[in-house]
């Protein structure tokens, strides 16, 4: 699913239709470039399931902890650690949250559990894009539900 966000709140309502949409259990990757959005997206969704106070970017704590409907989400970024093997000491164990938003992804590697939704932003004219990619059956079906919401009404696919 390719969707278009002219602006950053377009990209908060794309975060508010995955917090609505979404499964009870999820592993969300976020890739992207340094200002792509990630952490707008993932803001976004955090406030629209509840969190209600200051929502901290754990570009230096690595991991933040909410509560929310369902257990705990951990909103992380992997983008200062040098390797995989530093996320043992984050003691992070996989059924502990009911919502993993993982920024940078990709320097977790093997250590992280496989994602439910891989959402790729990136900048495009204007705006941003968005490529949201089901990573599981519980992620197809959470697409499949993203895609038959009104939530993104008013937003363009790419």
């Amino acid at each position: 699913m390719r969707v278009f966000l002219p602006d950053s709140e377009a990209t908060e309502a794309l975060g508010r239709a995955l917090a609505a949409t979404r499964p009870a259990q999820a592993m969300v990757h976020l890739h992207g470039d340094l200002g792509a959005g990630k952490s707008t997206l993932a803001r976004a969704l955090l406030r629209a399931l509840g969190v209600q106070g200051p929502i901290r970017s754990p570009t230096y704590t690595l991991v933040e902890r909410y509560p929310v409907p369902g257990g705990e989400a951990w909103h992380l970024d992997l983008y200062r650690i040098g390797d995989a093997a530093e996320l043992d000491f984050l003691g992070l164990d996989e059924g502990s949250a009911c919502l993993w938003l993982v920024e940078w992804p990709e320097r977790g590697a093997a250590a992280l559990p496989p994602p439910d939704l891989v959402v790729r932003l990136a900048q495009h004219g204007q705006g941003r894009e968005a490529v949201l990619e089901a990573g599981t059956e519980a992620g197809q079906a959470w697409v499949k539900e993203l895609s038959k919401s009104d939530r993104l009404q008013g937003l363009s696919s790419a």
